[in-house]
């Protein structure tokens, strides 16, 4: 058994009368991000770019860096991770546990650990997904995460009025719009965006668009770092389930939307799990 075999099609939990949340913290590594990890990885290994003996590299905030590290061990292979310092220390640790090695920035830094990136990649024998500006990590959320909350939402005759994220390379909520665009739904794209320039909120608001094409954005949404903080310890203390600060913002707005929402449903995502967070808890 693989346990790679086990990514995506994550339970669908319903929050409200109007809310509904995909649970990412049932893939492999407890986040969403081995959906684009594994989908990339596979794609580079069919077609030669990843070979035995090749060091995998990325620039992460964590959950990218966590995927790529447990894929990476499950490969045989190297991975060296360049994140900005001041990342929270149990995803630093999740990343070493399973081998990987990790390079720092200056805190918030994500420019600097993209070229720092960029910069080792010239070298033969390592390889990155580029998440940050790899058009395959919107493809695989289109193909998977926006197709099986579309299923969803038929499969029970809801209407699919809204999607609710916040977005770190932009992946997830651009593969949604370009799934429902195709699709000819009237859905609203709803980003979530930190208040802050240096926040806690890890995992969205990396100090650029990315990949978002705010064209396909219907709202921008605002949230503090206390603000997200908060609702991550109320939701762990109410529903007995521990989850992401980004994940936490995720629902604050969708519940702050369901109040002035007459009709339709919301979607979102509980990106991943909140053990990773618990020092800033």
């Amino acid at each position: 058994m693989n346990i790679w075999d086990f990514v995506g099609n994550t339970p669908m939990v319903q929050l409200s009368d109007k809310i509904y949340a995909k649970l990412e913290t049932y893939n492999p590594t407890g986040s969403i991000k081995d959906r684009p990890i594994s989908y990339i990885v596979n794609k580079a290994i069919l077609s030669g770019e990843i070979k035995s003996g090749t060091t995998l590299v990325e620039a992460t905030s964590g959950n990218t860096g966590i995927s790529l590290s447990a894929l990476g061990a499950k490969l045989g292979l190297n991975v060296l991770i360049i994140m900005p310092r001041n990342m929270s220390e149990e995803r630093k640790r999740m990343m070493k546990s399973f081998g990987a090695k990790l390079e720092y920035v200056g805190d918030s830094d994500f420019k600097a650990a993209i070229d720092l990136r960029n910069e080792i990649c010239k070298q033969d024998g390592f390889w990155s997904p580029k998440q940050f500006e790899n058009q395959q990590n919107i493809e695989c959320h289109e193909s998977s995460t926006a197709v099986e909350i579309i299923d969803y939402a038929n499969s029970k005759n809801l209407d699919f009025k809204n999607f609710v994220s916040g977005a770190g390379t932009g992946g997830t909520i651009m593969g949604v719009a370009r799934a429902c665009k195709k699709r000819s739904l009237d859905t609203s794209i709803h980003l979530v965006v930190p208040d802050e320039k240096i926040h806690n909120i890890q995992g969205i608001g990396d100090g650029s668009d990315y990949l978002v094409d705010r064209n396909l954005v219907s709202e921008v949404h605002v949230v503090t770092s206390e603000e997200a903080t908060e609702r991550a310890q109320r939701f762990a203390k109410q529903s007995g389930v521990l989850i992401g600060i980004s994940a936490a913002a995720n629902i604050l707005v969708s519940e702050r939307l369901e109040k002035r929402t007459a009709s339709g449903n919301i979607f979102t995502v509980v990106c991943d799990r909140g053990e990773r967070y618990l020092s800033y808890f």
